[in-house]
Parts: structure tokens; sequence; C-alpha cells
């Protein structure tokens, strides 16, 4: 056996891969039809093809993949790596640039808005969740699928990892079966957990005519938060805001890490960063050091952290699909999206008085859609909606990470 050379053989490393699907990721996310378009979820299509590839071509050993051809009696290797190592490492890193970028964000508004509303967003966000546990547990009593395969299928509909994480460790204490149904049914319902949220954001404001101009006048100037002039006396230790925004990562991990004993629940690595991307956002400094990081550079970390996230989510889900497809399996999955999302809306137009944007923003933080609040940013012209994703986000992630350890753990016994 021998290796590809030094030149064609760095074509297919996964530096080179995870910059090639972005590049047509992108481009394809641009494609618009009637105004409507995939915008930075064109990279997690992309990135599921290039995993169902891996899956089609490639020699599978678990997650890790060969890729390979033989001239006469030489195979020349082209790619030979653990996808799941890897591409978890890609996800990781862009879940934490992408949610601390939106805590840092939302965090000088967040807790000044603490009124009437945040009850509807802590209600909004418990609806989605009971709502998508109870037609799982629906679905499963009534033979339509085994609780495991159920639950991993509702965290890929509402693109939880850390529901997916929660799911898994407790299926493993049962049996290594059961692991592997969760892992299916998080790849069958990940797809149109992704791509269904990130359309119905962009549907509804032209369904219901919006005018979005005058809507994103009316929702910044609600918003609209003056920095004290102390703000502006702060020392800075370095030009680009890169010093207080890994300061906040490395609190947020540090905080996500904490496990609650008992019931064995930790924010993970996503609800860490929020958190303290909210804290760190809110107070702006330490003493005279000043914590608050630009807007540009805000806006570049969350872009660059959505585009990793979806890279690192997208091969490994995609890795799995055919393996573990199912038509019913995923007609259920798209049910588990649509039907929460749907009722959530209503909810919260004519029950709680939300405004468009405060609605939507609180339905990608119920569904827990990094993915969607991408885009919903790109629809409003304004990243104020993520206030309404982190007054939300945080119930939803808790119940939903809960909501899968006990239905794997009562369900499956």
């Amino acid at each position: 056996m021998i290796y590809l050379g030094s030149v064609a053989g760095s074509l297919l490393s996964t530096l080179f891969i995870v910059f090639a699907i972005a590049a047509i990721g992108y481009l394809v996310g641009g494609i618009k039809i009637k105004g409507i378009s995939l915008g930075t979820a064109g990279v997690l299509l992309i990135a599921l093809v290039v995993g169902i590839v891996f899956s089609l071509c490639g020699d599978k050993i678990g997650d890790s993949v060969t890729l390979a051809f033989t001239i006469g009696k030489t195979k020349i290797t082209l790619y030979d790596a653990s996808i799941k190592k890897l591409f978890d490492l890609v996800s990781n890193i862009g879940t934490a640039m992408f949610v601390t970028a939106v805590g840092l964000i939302a965090g000088p508004k967040f807790f000044r808005s603490f009124n009437k509303s945040m009850i509807s967003y802590v209600a909004m966000g418990a609806i989605i969740i009971v709502l998508g546990v109870g037609m799982t547990v629906l679905i499963s009593a009534l033979g339509g699928m085994d609780m495991a395969t159920g639950t991993g299928l509702l965290a890929g509909s509402l693109t939880s990892t850390p529901a997916f994480s929660a799911a898994k460790d407790a299926a493993k204490e049962i049996s290594e079966a059961l692991e592997s149904k969760v892992a299916a049914g998080y790849g069958i319902g990940y797809l149109y957990g992704v791509l269904g949220v990130v359309l119905f954001v962009q549907i509804m404001p032209k369904i219901l005519k919006v005018n979005i101009e005058e809507e994103r006048a009316n929702f910044i100037a609600a918003g609209t938060v003056v920095l004290q002039e102390d703000d502006k006396k702060r020392v800075d230790i370095d030009d680009f805001g890169f010093f207080p925004f890994c300061l906040t990562v490395v609190l947020g991990l540090i905080i996500g890490a904490i496990k609650i004993p008992g019931i064995n629940f930790s924010l993970g690595s996503s609800g860490g960063t929020l958190v303290s991307g909210l804290i760190v956002g809110h107070f702006g400094h330490v003493g005279k050091i000043n914590l608050r990081v630009s807007k540009t550079t805000l806006n570049f970390f969350r872009e660059l952290g959505l585009m990793l996230f979806l890279i690192g989510a997208g091969v490994p889900a995609g890795l799995r699909f055919i393996d573990s497809f199912s038509p019913w399996y995923f007609v259920y999955g798209i049910i588990l999206t649509t039907v929460p999302m749907i009722v959530g809306f209503i909810l919260g137009k004519y029950v709680f008085k939300l405004s468009i944007f405060n609605n939507l923003g609180s339905i990608t933080g119920g569904m827990t859609s990094t993915p969607a609040l991408g885009s919903l940013i790109n629809v409003a012209g304004t990243d104020d909606v993520s206030s309404a994703y982190a007054a939300t986000y945080p119930i939803a992630l808790v119940l939903i990470v809960v909501s899968a350890n006990l239905m794997v753990t009562i369900g499956c016994m």
C-alpha cells in the first residue's frame, strides 16, 4: 500500500474537505427561489452529501472511513481518518463560537428586558418541547417506532446535540444496540430538523405579508440600549476583542461542564457558552478591563461558528444517513419538527402577542435551532432577534436534555 504524494494527498485532507464544503455550500445557499434561500444551511446540505458519499464509496469501520482505489497492484489511499473524532472537533469549535457570539450580542439587552414577555418566552420553550416529547411518546406507544429511535429522532428534529448526547449516554448504559438506534434516529431527523426551521422563518413573513423594513425599524427602536459613558473609558486588551471573546468561551465551557447530581444533567458547551455570553455581555467589564466585543467581530465569529457547526454535524450525519434511513421515520421526523413549530408560532402571535421577529426568534430558541437563528438574522436585518432566542433557548435546552434521558431510561427498560 502507498499513500498519495504530498500535493495530491493534501487535496483530500480534512482541512481541504471542510473548506471545500463551505465554498460549495455558500454557493448553493446563495441561490434564491422566489426570495427564499437556504443561506448558511446550504453548507449543511453539502456536508450531508459528502457524508453520504463517504458511506457509499468508502470502507467504514464504525465512524472511520477509508477512501482508496487500486491501480494494478498498487493501492492508493485518498482519505483515511475517523470522521467522528475530526468532525466532532469542528462542530464543537463552531458551536462554541456561534453561541458565545449570540450571548455577547444579546447580553447588554437581555437582563434589562426582563418583563412580562420573558414569561412568554419561557412558556414558548416549554410548550414546544413538551409537545415534541408528547408526540414522540404517542407514536412509540402506537407502535410506530421504538423509544430509543424515537428519542434520537426527536433530538435530530430539534437539532439538539446535548439531547442526542444525553440519550446516547442513557442508552449505552442499557445496551450498544439501543445506542445505535438513538444515533440512527438522530441522523434521520437532523436533515429536515435544520432545513424545516430555516425555511419556516423565511416563509412565515411572506405568508403574513410582513413589511420587513417597517417591522425592523419598530423592533430596533423598541430594543435600543444606550451604553453608559463609563463603558467608553475601559482598557482594551487587544484591538479586535479576541481576549474577552476567548475568555467568555473558557468560562462557558467551565459552566457547561458542571453536572447536577442525581439527574446527571449539565448545560453542555452550547448552554454554558450562552450563559457566559449573556453574563459577560451584560456587565461588559471587570474593573477597568473592557470585555465588550465589537459588533463586527461578533458577526464574524457568529457566521464562522455557524459554518463550522453545520459542517461538523453534517458530515457524520450523512455518514449514518443511508444505513439508518426509513421513509416512515423520516415522516415522523417532519411531524416532530413542524407541528411544535406551528403551534408555538400560533400561540406566540395570538396568545402571547409577540411581534413577528420576537415570535420567530422564540421559535428558533424553542426548537434549539442554531442555523435557523442565523437565517432569521438575515431575514430581519438585525441581530436584535438574538434576545428572544437567548430567552427561550435555556428552558428548551434543559427540558429536552432531561426528557431525552428519561425517555430512554424509562421507555427502554
